[in-house]
This record gives structure tokens, C-alpha cells and sequence, in this order.
């Protein structure tokens, strides 16, 4: 059975490959500590169970090190030009969105797959030699690796190009967004400390002063503006939804007005995502962007994105209080 661990290796194994082509690449003249940097990296997907709390903070505080040491360099990939490129896109038109489109289709076709289809029919989970495919748990991220993996090699094929070029291109896009890669997950990481050290009971402290007892709509938009501000100070969703699901989607929203959880939920990480889109935090969504289209503005993405995320956070206030209730 396909479990997270299983993703956690494959992910671990890509970033192997990343670390060693950054040593052999003789044009980085920092090759040796980038190397290091995305083997530390892969480290923490190969054997994080096995480091323990203490193991892995001093991993991420070496890696924290190279990178603010500025042992990050950028090499030079045995992969196209830039001018090759564009011939390219210019000879495959829009065919070179099939294997981007595989992606969503996979991870949509494996989740239900694997978790089995309640509506219009009701299927069981694919099962090989009696057991399930895929832990059900965790359909959607097990979908979504192995939708990476078929686009991958389907870009190979379509486009004809040599076997390592999935890994030299990833690894010239690692070395341009460099530490920024790693944000998505040590910010999670943060959110689960602060729900550990209580910060959501003391925001949950702090918002039942402001939030009346029969007060339905002022709960909603404190919940949600909370979490798309919370994201704009932590630079993620995953790293607010612990802390204010904590202390207020849960005591209010679901215990004290009876909403639907799995609704809360979903619409809370929606309006932190608007908060993503207004943030310099967010750096890997919103400054390296800006970086790689050479704005004149480095916050010239996240200016175009506030108003929908404005709208767009409105919008998914009047849809949890029509829905989760």
C-alpha cells in the first residue's frame, strides 16, 4: 500500500539527485555547501522519523546557516537555452500544456480512486492482493506525487528530451529560488509549534472579547479575516490554520454555533490562501516571481493580486455562513 512515507522518499530521492548534480557542476562556485544544503534537505524527507525532535532542529538550523551564509550558488545545468526554449514552445504550441494538465487530472482521478466514490455510484477503493492502493487518509497528496511523476516522464516523451532533463531543469529552478523553496514547509512546521506552545488559546482569549455570544456573522469574519491576516504575518496557510482553527473556528464557530467542520475547515484555508496573495512573506508565491519576470517592483505580483484576494475573501465569508450552518 502507497503510503505518505513512500511520497516522503520519492521527494527525499529528487533532492539526492539535486544535491549531486549541484557538487559535479564545476561552474557554481559554491557547489560543495549548495550540495550540502539540498542533501540536508533530502535528509529530512529520507529520515526525519528517525532524528527525532532534536536531530531535525539541528538540521534545519544547518541549513539555516549555509543559506544565510550565503552558500547558495547558482550553476550552470546541462539543460537549454534559453532561445532553445522558446523555439520549442514556439514548435509545441499548446501541447506543452498536456503534461501540466495531467497533474490535476491524476490527482483528482487517484483520490477518488483510492478513497472510493460515494455519488452517483459507490465503487471500493482499488485494492491489489486485498489491500487498499493508497492510504485513504492521505488520497490527495499520495494522487498528486504520482500525477508529478506521470507528467514528468510524459514531458519527456512528448517533447523528446533526454532522461535527466526533469532533474536539470528542477535543480536550475531550485538554484533560482534557492532557500525560499524550503518556506512552505518550515512554516507549516511553525504553525504546529505555536499550536503546541498555546497560541491559539490566547488568540481564542483575545477574540471572545470581540465576538458576542449570538453573534454568528461577526464570528465568520473574525475567523476568516483572521486567518487570511494570520497568513499574511506567517507567510502561510497551513502555518495560521492551526492557531485559529485552534482558537476560534473550533470553540465558536463549531461548538458554540454548530457548524459543519469539514466546511469551516475548507473555507477557513481558503481565506488564509487570500492572505498568501497579499504577502511578501509568502516569498516563494509572491518575490520570486517577481524575480524571475525581472519586475522593476520585487512587490509588483503581490499589488495585481490584492484586489481578487480582497474579493475573493468576501466572497468566501458569505460562503461559510451560507454553508457551514
Amino acid at each position: 500500500m502507497i503510503t505518505l512515507h513512500h511520497v516522503y522518499l520519492l521527494v527525499g530521492a529528487l533532492f539526492v539527485v539535486f544535491a549531486v548534480l549541484s557538487v559535479r557542476d564545476a561552474a557554481n562556485p559554491k557547489r560543495w555547501t549548495t550540495g550540502l544544503f539540498w542533501a540536508l534537505f533530502a535528509a529530512s524527507f529520507l529520515g526525519g522519523d528517525y532524528f527525532g525532535d532534536l536531530g531535525n532542529g539541528v538540521l534545519v538550523l544547518a541549513m539555516a546557516l549555509i543559506a544565510g551564509g550565503g552558500g547558495l550558488g547558482t550553476g550552470k545545468p546541462a539543460t537549454t537555452t534559453p532561445v532553445e526554449r522558446q523555439a520549442s514552445a514556439q514548435r509545441w504550441g499548446n501541447a506543452l500544456f498536456v503534461p501540466a494538465l495531467v497533474i490535476p487530472i491524476v490527482t483528482l482521478a487517484g483520490t477518488f480512486a483510492i478513497k472510493g466514490l460515494a455519488w452517483p455510484i459507490v465503487i471500493d477503493p482499488v485494492l491489489i492482493n486485498g489491500l487498499p492502493l493508497g492510504d485513504a487518509k492521505q488520497a490527495t497528496l499520495i494522487s498528486l506525487a504520482c500525477g508529478a511523476v506521470i507528467a514528468a516522464f510524459l514531458a519527456v516523451v512528448l517533447l523528446r528530451q533526454p532522461l535527466s532533463s526533469p532533474f536539470q531543469e528542477g535543480r536550475r529552478l531550485m538554484d533560482v529560488i534557492g532557500w525560499a523553496a524550503l518556506l512552505p514547509q518550515m512554516l507549516a512546521s511553525l504553525g504546529a509549534v505555536f499550536a503546541v506552545a498555546g497560541v491559539g488559546k490566547v488568540v481564542g482569549d483575545i477574540a471572545a472579547q470581540w465576538v458576542p455570544a449570538d453573534n454568528l456573522a461577526i464570528a465568520v469574519v473574525v475567523y476568516c479575516v483572521g486567518m487570511a491576516a494570520f497568513t499574511m504575518i506567517m507567510g502561510n496557510a497551513f502555518a495560521a490554520f492551526p492557531v485559529l482553527t485552534a482558537g476560534v473556528g473550533i470553540p465558536f464557530l463549531i461548538q458554540r454555533f454548530g457548524g459543519e467542520p469539514a466546511a469551516v475547515a475548507a473555507i477557513g484555508m481558503l481565506s488564509g490562501f487570500c492572505g498568501t496573495l497579499m504577502t511578501p512573506l509568502a516569498a516563494n508565491f509572491n518575490i520570486v516571481p517577481a524575480a524571475l519576470l525581472e519586475l522593476k517592483n520585487r512587490n509588483g505580483v503581490i499589488l495585481a493580486q490584492i484586489p481578487t484576494a480582497l474579493v475573493m475573501l468576501a466572497i468566501n465569508i458569505a460562503l461559510m455562513y451560507a454553508l457551514a450552518f
